[in-house]
């Protein structure tokens, strides 16, 4: 059987079936397995992509929780300032009471040195003053009596000379 062209249909039967087996083959050695391994590295990104955001989105709860405690450090560290703050103003206050009422027991105390002092001063002033008011009289006295014993006694020479 003959057909046109010279085309022998038993060639053309076996180039299709090598083809078959080929295709086959083909598939079965190469395009399986490739596409397996494709499949299977598709799914290991995909995974990692999918850890990837997990674990993106764990950080963004952490980094929500850590500025929420940094806020209250904040607060807390603020309220602290302000407690310390109230705190040093009291004791200085305080310590502003104790130097004002020391220093008014050391004016207290001079005050009171200085009046024992005004009086010991008073005191040995009016010693002195008797003193020399004591000195004054006797002077005035001795004068006085040595004037008159001088008039005594030239009036009794005097009377003496006249007899």
């Amino acid at each position: 059987m003959s057909l046109p062209l010279n085309i022998d249909l038993q060639q053309v039967f076996l180039h299709m079936f090598n083809f078959v087996i080929l295709t086959g083959g083909m598939y079965f050695l190469l395009y399986k397995p490739v596409k397996d391994f494709m499949d299977k590295r598709k799914a290991y990104y995909a995974g990692l992509e999918q850890e990837s955001r997990e674990k993106m989105t764990q950080a963004n709860l952490l980094k929500e929780e850590y500025e929420g405690k940094m806020a209250q450090a904040d607060r807390e560290i603020s309220q602290r300032r302000a407690d310390a703050a109230k705190e040093m103003e009291l004791s200085r206050e305080r310590s502003l009471a104790q130097a004002k009422k020391q220093a008014q027991d050391i004016l207290d105390e001079a005050r009171s040195r200085g009046e024992q002092e005004k009086e010991k001063i008073i005191s040995k002033a009016r010693g002195e003053i008797a003193d020399l008011a004591a000195e004054a009289a006797e002077k005035i006295l001795y004068s006085s009596a040595s004037e008159a014993f001088d008039g005594f006694l030239d009036s009794a020479e005097g009377s003496v000379n006249h007899e």
